[in-house]
């Protein structure tokens, strides 16, 4: 009697790759651990947003600021666990680009219609953001460290900070980046930590209020919709969830869904130890008039508001990286494949200076930080962080009509897109208005 053979072991996963080219150097940066996409999405989700949280609770105060904060936190963490299972929704296929996910859940043709302008507004618009925050962080430690220096202008501060990521966007990929990241991780737990607990330590100040701030009924309904931006800013590590996911091995016996799910979670809990204490601790010192940058009302002791403000100019080193890999991978892809370009050193130089050099230039022309937080929150963060993965899920996962999936994910999709009209029309006015005060490279 012939005994038959065992069947063959199932095929390895295969990634959507758009050109041969890259897989050889795709396969190489398949060995990251659960613990990288932990401080990967911490370093690309709590930045700047979290500073300006207490500023946002000023315009919604105490009840539908916290109400919002708690939605947002508990919306966001289910679309992070749709992401996560849709990297592997097909078997044997790994979809390691947002763009990828969304050809396969849209088509092909209406799929990168609908995914690339999102997902690039938040990554360029970050990196934009990260410009400002790290150049104005910048000359505030320095005045504070140095009080007889020689004032310089913010515009300088930026460009002095932009001028160190021509260098460090030489990195090839994610993995490179892992050390810059876990210190960027780091350094956002301590001065979120720093800035509750400096409002703590301080106390509210004299005739503190909380009452909603004295304006024109149209301008309060324009500061409520950007407040909702700069929240959705704070919840923004979707962009580049699927391609931090893409570093993590996966096998049959252990896909990928589970560390970076695990990983996930590590992140979403520091996310909450620094975001709520932040946003309500900040809120509660201040009141009404708390600044947008919550550390820039923090005087004392100068020594460790000095280096909260050089804290976050080393987190948002390793954000604006974060964020710019995979536009470092696109634009490296589009040369090589359009313009017949070779991959190499020279692409690299090329192709990533000149992206730097175009959020420099946006950086220090337009640094209007919290406006900027909530036109972009709204207009980017907003479609993939709250309610995309919830579209793509319907669509891909068909879960039971009227069932609980189904009236989560509409739910999300319903408050997302309020989120992302509101937030960005209150973001683009306050942009206008205070552009109208603003001098320009000063």
């Amino acid at each position: 009697m012939v005994t038959p053979s065992p069947p063959p072991p199932p095929p390895p996963p295969k990634e959507v790759v758009s050109d041969d080219k890259w897989k050889e150097d795709l396969d190489a940066t398949r060995r990251a651990k659960w613990w990288y996409s932990t401080f990967h999405t911490v370093t690309a989700m709590i930045g700047a947003g979290v500073l300006s949280l207490p500023y946002a609770m000023a315009y919604l105060g105490w009840g539908p600021g916290t109400l919002v904060l708690a939605i947002s936190w508990c919306m966001t963490l289910n679309t992070m666990w749709q992401m996560i299972q849709l990297h592997e929704c097909v078997p044997g296929t790994r979809f390691d680009r947002y763009i990828d996910l969304g050809r396969h859940a849209f088509g092909p043709k209406l799929g990168p219609w609908i995914v690339l302008p999102q997902q690039l507004i938040v990554q360029v618009g970050c990196d934009i953001v990260y410009m400002v925050t790290g150049g104005k962080c910048l000359k505030k430690f320095v005045e504070m460290a140095c009080a007889n220096c020689t004032p310089i202008k913010q515009s300088y501060w930026i460009v002095i900070f932009g001028s160190l990521h021509f260098f460090l966007s030489q990195l090839p990929n994610f993995n490179s980046v892992a050390g810059v990241s876990l210190a960027a991780a780091v350094m956002s737990l301590s001065y979120s930590t720093i800035a509750w607990a400096g409002c703590l330590s301080k106390g509210r100040v004299e005739n503190v209020s909380y009452a909603y701030k004295k304006t024109s009924p149209a301008d309060y309904m324009f500061r409520v919709f950007n407040a909702l931006g700069q929240i959705s800013f704070a919840f923004a590590g979707h962009a580049v969830a699927l391609e931090i996911q893409a570093t993590i091995p996966s096998t049959p016996e252990k896909p990928s869904r589970i560390p970076m799910w695990k990983g996930a979670l590590g992140a979403y809990f520091i996310n909450a130890i620094c975001y709520f204490p932040v946003a309500l601790i900040g809120y509660w010192a201040f009141g009404q008039d708390v600044d947008d940058n919550v550390l820039m009302d923090l005087k004392k002791p100068s020594w460790l508001i000095a280096a909260a403000n050089l804290m976050v100019v080393v987190h948002v080193i390793g954000s604006y990286q974060v964020y710019a890999m995979p536009v470092f991978d696109m634009l490296e892809r589009l040369m090589v494949k359009k313009v017949n370009f070779p991959p190499g050193i020279a692409l690299r130089l090329i192709t990533r200076s000149a992206y730097v050099a175009f959020t420099l230039f946006v950086g220090v022309t337009f640094p209007f930080f919290g406006d900027l937080l909530g036109f972009f929150g709204g207009f980017g963060f907003a479609p993939t962080s709250y309610f995309l993965p919830s579209i793509m899920w319907l669509i891909i996962k068909k879960p039971k009509r009227f069932g609980l999936q189904w009236l989560v994910n509409w739910a999300c999709i319903f408050i997302g897109a309020f989120i992302m009209l509101a937030s960005t029309v209150g973001g683009f006015r306050n942009i206008i208005t205070d552009a109208s005060t603003y001098r320009f490279y000063t």
